[in-house]
């Protein structure tokens, strides 16, 4: 009898990724950019977890850390049962291949001095042994894979269109059959018509070679449409985490409900009648986080508890996770299952 249980990929455990900031003559410690402050999350295999918030609140950052492109200044990272997040260059390099990324900018992400055959076959003159000609083969199944034809495979990356290029970056992540795909932004420098060509693109691999993402954006619409669950940051920490349809029709905290409000809505009928959350004051900088709650400045619901203590993070529904005190905890707080069964059976009947 097989085991339908979905098997969880990557957890996240308190991760922290502080830079030291210098200063005066002679270049003393005089503090720390908070850019991710213990965040914790779990990714189910095959599915695709959103992480969304504005500009600055460390997504991309927090991306970036879980691949282990950046030493981390604390927490756990464990991608496939291997934990990295402390591991040395020597243990990561064999792990690579299962972990790629795709960047926000496919411009600035391909060296222009190589033709598209190299810029995909790069990765597999690093991590195999293949002859060139079957290197050349598996440059041109990508290219197949991703919907480039093989005749562009002597170009240059100018030469392409930003949408072909950034289809470029997704074949040279596929390269090495990684399990685990980190998608920063992936369609915020295209066209809006391009936009929705490379989900569907991301939509149809996920499915062809069962990949499990993390798709970090800023385009709640997009985020709805591709992500099975939803993470909020803000200011370095994760507010809310729930499934998509749970978060999107009952949003808990006032953050996300504020993020929501901005969305509009295509019926004029409905978007007429809605109601804006207009949030007050400036994002607070990440290396002075206000006391208490990271929100407590700008939150219209903000009470005297929440300049005082940091919420924990909480399942307040099946499922449905939430840093506030306006809800305070029947039980002892935790963060240690992220992945909640409504999540689980959503992946199984995706199944």
């Amino acid at each position: 009898m097989l085991d339908d249980t979905p098997r969880t990929l990557v957890k996240v455990r308190d991760l922290k990724m502080h830079f030291p900031i210098f200063a005066g003559l002679f270049r003393r410690r005089v503090g720390e950019v908070k850019a991710v402050d213990g965040v914790s999350f779990d990714i189910i295999e095959g599915e695709t977890l959103g992480l969304v918030g504005e500009s600055g609140c460390g997504k991309s950052t927090c991306g970036r850390a879980v691949l282990r492109l950046y030493d981390i200044t604390s927490g756990s990272i464990s991608i496939d049962g291997q934990e990295i997040g402390d591991a040395g260059y020597q243990k990561l390099r064999p792990m690579r291949p299962q972990m790629q990324m795709v960047f926000q900018d496919p411009q600035a992400s391909l060296n222009p001095r190589m033709t598209v055959a190299r810029i995909i076959s790069e990765p597999l003159d690093e991590h195999t042994t293949l002859s060139k000609a079957e290197k050349q083969e598996r440059v041109y199944e990508l290219m197949d894979a991703v919907g480039l034809n093989r005749d562009f495979a002597n170009r240059y990356p100018h030469e392409f269109s930003g949408g072909q290029r950034q289809r470029i970056g997704i074949a040279r992540a596929l390269a090495l059959n990684p399990k685990f795909i980190v998608c920063d932004e992936p369609i915020a420098a295209l066209d809006v018509s391009i936009q929705a060509q490379v989900v569907n693109l991301l939509e149809e691999l996920q499915d062809k070679f069962n990949l499990t993402y993390l798709f970090i954006s800023h385009d709640l619409s997009m985020v709805r449409h591709i992500a099975d669950r939803v993470a909020v940051m803000y200011l370095g920490k994760v507010a809310e985490l729930a499934p998509r349809d749970a978060l999107y029709s009952k949003p808990l905290h006032p953050y996300t409900e504020a993020l929501l409000s901005a969305v509009p809505e295509p019926d004029p009928n409905v978007e007429t009648r809605r109601e804006r959350i207009i949030l007050r004051g400036d994002v607070p900088s990440p290396a002075h986080p206000p006391q208490g709650c990271n929100f407590s400045t700008r939150c219209p619901k903000v009470m005297d508890i929440c300049h005082q203590s940091d919420p924990d993070m909480q399942e307040v529904e099946p499922g449905h996770f939430v840093a506030c005190h306006l809800y305070p905890p029947t039980t002892k707080p935790t963060t240690k299952n992220m992945v909640a069964s409504e999540a689980n059976k959503s992946i199984q009947q995706g199944e």
